[in-house]
């Protein structure tokens, strides 16, 4: 059997030395090369299952790169492996069609998984194009591979939405584990609602997703330890905008953009970006206002101790029609302070998207 080719791309020595080293190890035949042109070159020369290339080279970079090869062969998944830490060059190789991005420094099992992910994605996909002719008995188990496939796709995407959310904790490392513990409640009670898998997918990864626009707030402002002066509190709410102006381009963020952007409506239209009220604001962020005050109140701040969940309760029910949908409110009050205590001991760890298909049941 012929061994799986990868073609990697990084103008280090060191870096291509040590990746075709781990992935030959792995039993891959690897062929490395120093920056875009040469890659490019080669890939037209032989065929590759996979290529892995770094963002940031000489002649031609990676995202270059990606356009190219997209177009000489959709087929071959292409992996970005880059140390800049920046959420726009992630979401932009994802949008070119990057299968996964992987930051650097990282570990080898990293390594492996995104690459296994990756060339199993490709099987699956030119097997099921095989058997689309003429073999009709195999259409459903085909099917049902290729949609695995891409759910495949879809969590490589969460792991990579996971790490920028990382990011932002280091950033912003005052509410740490906020979104994770947010993300928990949000699911819990959206699920208490009775709302279908595909919607809280969208919901829950809102929810993680509800800050990531602070990614674009300078430090100056969102670290300062005093009061914000109204220039502050103005530049720091454009993060609900921002926030969606990164997603609202990825299709299978669309939904989740949407709560981005909205997070910070009031029932009564008294909250922005927007202004909007009652139903005009999607069902996800209003569920969402709930969960993110109750994590806010009930957890330690550099400014004083984590409140009891009684004063938790207590606020909510008495903005209930103001800040708050009265039908989520009346969702939450519903179940006793234990499960909330328990979901947010449980949840003060790495929340993952990835893993979904578990805590939905």
């Amino acid at each position: 059997m012929n061994r799986e080719k990868i073609l990697v791309v990084d103008d280090e020595e060191a870096i291509r030395e040590v990746v075709s080293t781990l992935l030959e190890a792995r039993g891959y035949e690897c062929t490395i090369v120093e920056n875009g042109r040469l890659a490019l070159e080669q890939f037209q020369a032989d065929s590759y299952d996979l290529v892995l290339s770094d963002i940031v080279m000489p002649e031609m970079d990676g995202l270059k790169l990606l356009g190219h090869l997209r177009v000489l062969n959709p087929d071959a998944p292409v992996i970005m492996v880059t140390a800049m830490h920046d959420i726009s060059i992630a979401l932009e190789a994802i949008r070119a069609g990057a299968y996964d991005y992987i930051l650097k420094p990282f570990e080898k099992d990293q390594l492996y998984l995104s690459v296994g992910r990756a060339l199993e994605h490709r099987r699956l996909v030119l097997e099921n194009r095989t058997y689309q002719s003429g073999l009709q008995e195999l259409v459903e188990e085909r099917t049902q591979q290729l949609s695995d496939a891409m759910r495949d796709l879809e969590q490589s995407y969460d792991y990579t939405l996971e790490a920028l959310g990382s990011a932002l904790d280091a950033k912003d490392a005052e509410t740490e584990g906020h979104c994770q513990r947010v993300t928990a409640f949000t699911m819990y009670i959206a699920r208490a609602m009775g709302l279908d898998k595909t919607a809280l997918r969208q919901i829950v990864r809102g929810a993680f997703l509800h800050d990531i626009g602070k990614m674009a707030i300078p430090d100056s402002i969102l670290r300062k330890p005093g009061p914000l002066t109204d220039d502050e509190r103005t530049v720091m709410r454009t993060h609900c905008a921002k926030g969606f102006a990164m997603l609202k381009r990825i299709p299978f963020l669309k939904e989740a953009a949407e709560i981005v952007l909205t997070h910070q409506e009031y029932f009564n239209g008294s909250g922005y970006p927007q202004g909007l009220k009652g139903d005009e604001i999607p069902l996800g962020s209003r569920i969402f206002a709930v969960a993110d005050t109750l994590d806010a109140m009930i957890s330690d701040r550099p400014y004083r101790k984590a409140l009891p969940i009684r004063v938790a309760r207590e606020e909510i029910k008495k903005y209930s029609g103001t800040q708050f949908d009265p039908r989520v409110v009346e969702v939450f009050l519903s179940y006793p302070d234990d499960v909330w205590l328990e979901l947010h001991q449980s949840r003060a760890g790495f929340f993952q998207l990835a893993q979904l298909e578990k805590v939905e049941k």
